[in-house]
This record gives structure tokens, sequence and C-alpha cells, in this order.
């Protein structure tokens, strides 16, 4: 790193720290507090539909044998353990759909790791529900700001982002909840620093929730320990070994600090109308339009031409699935479905769509065409009949993107969908009408009474 980069980031954590320390709730713009709410109903939805994923059953049954007390609720789930295990099971319930929220440009799916480890937490002290959508905020701004200081080389060096940056957002919000001190906000930035892991590797694979719930779980961790002083070092994200410097060769540290409290994170947040990673999104809306206007029938398909950002096919050329969770990053298996079914809901991403032969045997018809300058929601799906025809759509913003993001009404929709798709029995309406006035509750762990399975 050169002197004039140090030099630049002199002290960064610190003034993040001191930043956390000081915000009120009133420094938070109105739109900001209720994209803050819609942030926390989509991280209902998404919990519910995953609360009994295999995944999140073989962890609970794990994690319940080493809990140290039965504080907290899991989402959707009846069983209560310690809000360490509890943090890690929500955040992991939330994310393992890939159905959750994302920042854009950083790609970090923000609110699993913040909003689990805070529900946590406020089943153990008392937190309004102002305070808790507060830390949320400002959880969610640190969180972010690490990112889009990494990104997008930290991301292409196969870091999970969302899971290293996760890590510092829980631990940021569970400060603010707690009413840290900003020296103990810095300990707990640098126990975070300690703790941040995962690997674009995993995806695909169970292994994934693992990061994803660690941050969760250790963020609130770090907050925990520095409230009891438990130091750490002054500079764990500035410093010459500090966390910036190990994930990436040039960080950003003006994007930490420039505009902090003018600018928010959560203004760019989007949400999903479909359970796969979000470069998908613009495929699958020209896939589905192209259905619903077809003359032709699938088996009339010759080639499929997908034209979009470098990270399109990066992220998502995976042609040989083999179970529901790899097909939510696969666009070969998104493109088959949608062109096949006219269809793209968890049942089209699941084991059994998998094994659907219009899936298997379509693969090799899937090519990809790079653009840098095309934005990643975007995209153009060209599909070459064997009559020699084209059909093309391209999308200039998907649905969900901030150009056309999910409306209020949406968001609940898409919570009533997925809390009947994860069959806990919780009861959706009661919990949606207590997330939109949720700055009124005088007990944020109340929620969470609504969102478990009796």
């Amino acid at each position: 790193m050169s002197e004039h980069i140090k030099a630049a980031g002199k002290g960064v954590t610190r003034v993040i720290a001191d930043w956390v320390s000081k915000t009120s709730w009133q420094d938070i713009p109105p739109a900001v507090r209720h994209e803050a709410k819609r942030s926390l109903v989509n991280y209902m939805a998404v919990a519910l539909a995953g609360c009994h994923d295999p995944a999140v059953e073989k962890a609970a049954s794990l994690y319940e044998r080493f809990s140290a007390n039965k504080t907290a609720s899991i989402v959707g789930r009846s069983e209560r353990m310690d809000m360490l295990n509890a943090a890690a099971l929500n955040a992991m319930s939330a994310n393992v759909f890939d159905f959750d929220d994302t920042h854009i440009p950083t790609i970090i799916h923000p609110t699993a790791p913040v909003a689990a480890a805070l529900f946590a937490l406020a089943e153990t002290m008392p937190i309004p529900g102002e305070a808790l959508l507060l830390a949320f905020v400002v959880g969610v701004e640190v969180e972010c700001r690490i990112g889009n200081a990494i990104s997008p080389e930290h991301y292409q060096r196969g870091w999970h982002i969302t899971s290293t940056c996760g890590v510092f957002g829980a631990a940021a919000a569970a400060a603010k909840a707690m009413g840290l001190s900003a020296q103990q906000i810095v300990w707990a930035i640098g126990n975070a620093s300690a703790q941040a892991g995962g690997l674009v590797e995993t995806l695909g694979t169970m292994s994934k929730s693992i990061s994803v719930g660690n941050a969760a779980r250790n963020g609130l961790l770090s907050a925990l320990l520095a409230a009891d002083d438990f130091s750490g070092p002054d500079a764990p994200l500035e410093g010459v070994r500090g966390f910036l410097s190990v994930a990436a060769t040039q960080p950003d540290l003006a994007a930490l600090t420039t505009d902090l409290g003018v600018v928010w994170a959560l203004s760019s947040n989007t949400y999903k109308p479909y359970p796969c990673g979000v470069v998908l999104n613009p495929v699958i809306d020209a896939c589905l339009d192209l259905n619903r206007s077809a003359q032709w029938a699938f088996d009339d398909i010759e080639r499929v031409e997908i034209t979009g950002h470098p990270l399109l096919r990066e992220r998502t050329d995976r042609p040989d699935v083999r179970s529901g969770r790899e097909s939510q990053v696969s666009a070969q298996h998104a493109v088959a479905m949608a062109l096949a079914t006219g269809k793209a809901s968890l049942a089209e991403f699941s084991d059994r769509a998998v094994d659907d032969p219009r899936s298997k045997s379509f693969a090799t018809k899937v090519h990809f065409f790079d653009d840098a300058s095309w934005p990643v929601e975007s995209a153009q799906v060209s599909v070459v009949l064997r009559s020699s025809e084209t059909v093309s759509r391209r999308i200039h913003a998907s649905r969900g993107s901030l150009a056309a993001p999910l409306a209020d009404v949406e968001l609940a929709a898409k919570l009533r969908e997925l809390a009947a798709f994860g069959g806990s029995g919780v009861q959706p309406q009661p919990l949606i009408d207590a997330l939109w006035r949720f700055d009124s509750a005088a007990s944020a762990g109340s929620l969470m009474e609504i969102a478990r399975a009796v």
C-alpha cells in the first residue's frame, strides 16, 4: 500500500466508530427509515422460506447440542437457543435460497448478518423498535462501505463478500444497540476483523451457509466482547496488515467516509423477485417475456445467446448443476426453466427441477457474450430456433433493481408466499403489520414471538 493511501486512510476506523456512536434516529432521512423496514420485511420472508431447508435443519440439530441457554428464537422454528447460535441460524435461513436483498454495486446481501444479530440481541435486553432500526441502518452502512472499498477485486479473488463484510456490519450494529463507546466500537470492529471469512468456492453448497451464519454470530460476539473491554487493534481496517490491505490490492479508503451520513447504503438496496443470484434477474425477465409471447415450442430452440456484464458469466456459467442449491447460480438452469415453464419460483430451483430432463439436456445450448459496458441489472437473451429465426429480448433494468424496485405490496406478497412455502405455520399478516410499524414498537424482541413457530 502506498504512503499516499496510508495517509488518506489514517484513523478511518476511529472516524467510523465515532460516527456509529453519535448517529441518532433524527439523523436518518425518512426514506432510509422506510427502506430499513422494507429490508426487514424481505428478511423475514426469506428466513421463513429457508427455516426448514436441509442445511438449516442439520445446522440446528448440531448447534442445539452446544447451546448455552434458551434465550433467543429461530425464525419459523419452535426451538430456542442462545443468542449466538440463534443469530447464526437466522442468518443462514435468510440466505440459504439466495432470495435475500442485494446492495448495489457490491452485491453484498446486507440484511441477513446484521438483522439476525440484532434480533438475537433484542431478546436478551430491552431494545425499542426505533433503536433496533437505527442500529440496523448504521450496521448496513458500515458493512457496505467496507464492501465498496474493496470491490470488485475482493469478490473476484474468491472472497464471499457478504460473509467477510457482514461480520463488520453485525458488530457495528450490535455495538450501537448496546450503546457502546466509540473506543469500544473500534474494538468491536477489530474483533470482527479477526473473524472475517468466507469463500466463493462454497457457493452452491451447504458450506456457504456456515460463513453467512458466522458473520452474524461472530459480529455479535465481537460487540459483546468489546462491551467487556476486550480490546483490539487501533486500525483494524486501514492498518498496514489490516483487513483492507489483506482483502484487496488497492482498497479505496475514501469510500469508507466520503459523504458518511449523507449518502446511505440502504438507498442502494434491492430485493429479488427470483430465488437466484442477482445477476440472473434480467436474464430471467427476458426469458419470461419470451415465453409469454412465444409462437414456438421449447423443443424448437437450437441455441440461446446471453449478452451481459462479464460478472454474469463469471458467477453463473455452471452447466452441470447437481442440486437445487447449485441451480440458484446457474444461468443454464435458469434459462431452461424460465423458457420451458414460464415460471421462476422456488419450485423451479429445487432438486426436482434439476432432475427435469429439459434442464439437463439444455445446458450446451446456452452461450455467453460479455460486454463490460452493460450494467449488471441488464441483459439480452436471444433464442435461435431450428428454423434459423431469432427472437430476442433486452432488459435494461431488471425487476427488483434500483431502476425498477419491488413495491411495498410486492414485498408483503413475497412474505406471504414464502411463509407458505417454508411450512412453519407462522401467520404472515401479523408479522407484516408489525414490521411496517416497527419504529413504534416498545420491544424489538417481541417481533420474534410473532416470527417463531409455536
